[in-house]
């Protein structure tokens, strides 16, 4: 019995294999499928906290791009802010090693869709003549003591302190844009939408679903007005794996919009 003897694989089916195929399969994944993102900073408190991670199904993105479906009122996203404002605003505009400059990724929470009408003021948000109940994270700030109603970016659906976009009390979200914020409350605790102006879609990297990462976290965490950071940590070890499930108030609001 004659018996076929396989041949050796060649020098490039072998960096293919041992190398290259491992590195295009996780780009695969985390492009088309799903990623892992980290939370950097205090801009989502009370909902995300810093170095948090963050469960974020790409093949949605890629759906949206297509036109199949969008991003929800209340949807937590991952994006880069518009270029014209990160050429101005120091925070969003980071250098790679002094080779090239670059945009990094933020992540908040879409308040307005394409065509509706934000406003602000004293702090509340109201999109096409209706109130959002933003007590998700407003009752926090109340509590903590520092809840921003006084300032520019509290009072303007954009504002021109960073001289980016005109003060505007009231904006209309361009089509395939969407006006975002974060859920930090306090005089400095977010640069959104009512400094840079409205997201476009095709800057959207997707929408965080999940929290997976820590594992356990303390339940209390107590901001501190003055210095602007977190305090100790308090309170007994929880779970901290969990879905971001939009805030009831959007739920509300999709109800009076209806009618």
């Amino acid at each position: 019995m004659t018996r076929l003897q396989s041949t050796p694989p060649t020098t490039l089916q072998k960096v293919w294999k041992d190398f290259l195929e491992p590195i295009v399969f996780a780009v695969v994944i985390t492009q088309f499928v799903a990623t892992l993102v980290g939370v950097d900073g205090v801009s989502m408190m009370p909902n995300l906290r810093d170095r948090e991670r963050v469960f974020v199904p790409k093949y949605e993105t890629w759906l949206h791009k297509a036109g199949v479906g969008d991003f929800s009122r209340g949807d937590i996203v991952i994006f880069k802010p518009p270029q014209a404002a990160s050429a101005q605003i120091g925070n969003l505009n980071k250098n790679f090693m002094g080779l090239w400059n670059y945009r990094p990724f933020l992540i908040k929470r879409v308040i307005g869709l394409p065509g509706d009408r934000i406003s602000v003021q004293g702090g509340e948000v109201t999109v096409n003549g209706v109130a959002l109940d933003s007590s998700w994270t407003t009752a926090y700030w109340r509590e903590q003591g520092c809840w921003d109603n006084q300032s520019e970016l509290a009072n303007n659906a954009t504002s021109s302190r960073a001289g980016v976009m005109p003060d505007q009390a009231e904006i209309t979200v361009p089509p395939a844009h969407y006006f975002v914020m974060g859920d930090n409350r306090t005089p400095n605790g977010s640069e959104d939408s009512r400094l840079f102006g409205p997201v476009a879609r095709r800057d959207v990297a997707g929408r965080a679903a999940a929290v997976i990462w820590p594992i356990m976290r303390k339940t209390n965490a107590k901001y501190d007005c003055a210095t602007e950071t977190v305090g100790e940590l308090s309170g007994p070890n929880k779970l901290n794996w969990r879905l971001l499930d939009r805030p009831a108030g959007f739920d509300a609001l999709k109800t009076e919009l209806a009618k």
